[in-house]
């Protein structure tokens, strides 16, 4: 019985966060908002050389 009364009241301890929790969802939005951001910058990136592009013509 005491075993279930300890899990109980380890149940009952009330977590706290430091800030509200939208803001990790605000967190991961951001962070994913970023890298969205570093993988479109490098589109079309192979286009751009034209040298390497001259001798594949036949692909």
């Amino acid at each position: 019985m005491h075993v279930l009364n300890a899990v109980k009241s380890m149940a009952e301890a009330a977590v706290t966060y430091p800030f509200p929790t939208i803001v990790f969802g605000a967190i991961a939005f951001s962070i994913f908002t970023v890298l969205l951001l570093v993988t479109w910058s490098y589109r079309d990136v192979a286009n751009r050389h034209d040298h390497k592009d001259s001798g594949n013509k036949g692909h």
